[in-house]
């Protein structure tokens, strides 16, 4: 911790069990998974002071709040030194994967044929490989005839979308 949160200060204290528990969960961690470090009051404060710590670069990630809680990732400013570590290709996703995430982002718990109607295509090839890919998933089955699936976007969708939650999406004119 820098000179704004000495190790001696209870929040910094705080503060470095929130990182490292961070840090080895790994992905989004809610505030109730920290619940055993304090109560939400003092986690909030020593969450918000890392936010401000990291902010700047220093140490080569920042904390992000996505999909309802936190998660550790490589601050912009070293993104290029981090991707020519790891010379993988960005994530890519065809137009017709694209109109099916937006259509069960906004209509979660769609069955194959309400995303078809909605589309105006089919859609069974793409489906399969976002769940493969774990963007979306199956959220139930419907009561109807043949008790087809219903699919929804995961909260995996909303960290590599960088949202907080589905929130966050644009109001559809």
């Amino acid at each position: 911790m820098s000179a704004h949160l000495s190790q001696t200060h209870p929040v910094a204290d705080l503060a470095a069990k929130v990182l490292a528990a961070i840090f080895t969960l790994g992905g989004v961690v809610s505030l109730a998974a920290l619940a055993p470090l304090g109560d939400e009051a003092k986690l909030l404060r020593a969450l918000w002071a890392l936010e401000g710590e990291l902010a700047n670069g220093r140490l080569g990630v920042m904390l992000e709040r996505v999909a309802g809680g936190w998660r550790l990732v490589v601050h912009p400013d070293h993104q290029e030194a981090v991707s020519k570590v790891l010379q993988r290709p960005p994530l890519t996703l065809s137009r017709a994967a694209l109109e099916v995430l937006t259509i069960l982002a906004y209509h979660p718990n769609s069955s194959r044929a309400q995303v078809e109607r909605l589309r105006g295509a089919s859609v069974e090839g793409v489906l399969e490989a976002l769940v493969e890919r774990g963007l979306v998933e199956v959220g139930g089955q419907d009561a109807g005839p043949g008790k087809p699936n219903l699919y929804r976007v995961t909260e995996r969708f909303v960290a590599d979308f960088g949202l907080e939650g589905l929130h966050e999406l644009p109001e559809v004119r």
